[in-house]
């Protein structure tokens, strides 16, 4: 599959949303980023305003719990219009469970594993999911460093994947730029998270493009 890209609005300027909506009009998601402050050490957007963001979005948005107690709240960001929604496997209790409940609401359903949590509970559930989101930095804060250990996680899903003919998608959220794309395209991923790399940058539309053009290619080679 060709490389999806979803800038994160948490690099945004939450002043100007919809203007910042606005100028990622040629990625393929919006991620948005929810947290409270509890299961990660930042606060951030609640359901209200992630109804309104899905309202004046021109891309289809991508939602991404950091929150505890995700088989309580998962659901409600898809009734509110998220076409993805990614709850952490750390904070669900019955994670298929949730993860059929939120396809039964009209959304993807993708599961989110923090850089020390290993993949393998998951290789044999691998179907019950639309997304595996590894992420490459610690949740919670913008602008960090890439975690090149986390590259072997991303190998084994994608071997497993590959091996059951699974429609899941590897996504990688956290230090996503031009120096780190082309490597976790080729170690598997499909779908690219950026923040800080689409909206530090002087062209945003010319950063999403160039972004997907190095990622394709090693997606290509791979």
């Amino acid at each position: 599959m060709p490389a999806l890209i979803s800038p994160s609005i948490l690099s945004a300027d939450f002043a100007n949303l919809e203007r910042d909506l606005g100028r990622i009009a040629r990625a393929d998601y919006a991620h948005v980023d929810v947290m409270d402050n509890h299961f990660v050490p930042n606060l951030t957007l609640g359901l209200p305003v992630v109804k309104r963001i899905a309202e004046v979005s021109p891309v289809p948005i991508d939602v991404h719990l950091m929150v505890e107690d995700a088989d309580r709240w998962a659901v409600d960001y898809a009734r509110a219009g998220a076409a993805s929604v990614t709850f952490h496997a750390e904070a669900a209790q019955a994670a298929v469970r949730l993860a059929r409940e939120l396809r039964s609401a009209g959304a993807r359903a993708g599961i989110a594993l923090r850089p020390a949590t290993p993949a393998e509970p998951l290789l044999d559930l691998l179907t019950e999911f639309d997304m595996v989101l590894v992420m490459t930095v610690e949740p919670g804060f913008g602008g960090q460093s890439f975690i090149e250990g986390t590259l072997p996680k991303v190998r084994r899903l994608r071997a497993a994947i590959d091996e059951q003919g699974a429609d899941t998608w590897i996504q990688v959220d956290g230090g996503v730029s031009r120096d780190t794309i082309a490597t976790v395209a080729a170690a598997g991923a499909d779908v690219f998270v950026a923040g800080s790399a689409v909206y530090g940058a002087a062209d945003v539309a010319g950063e999403i493009d160039a972004l997907r053009a190095l990622a394709d290619e090693a997606i290509a080679r791979r």
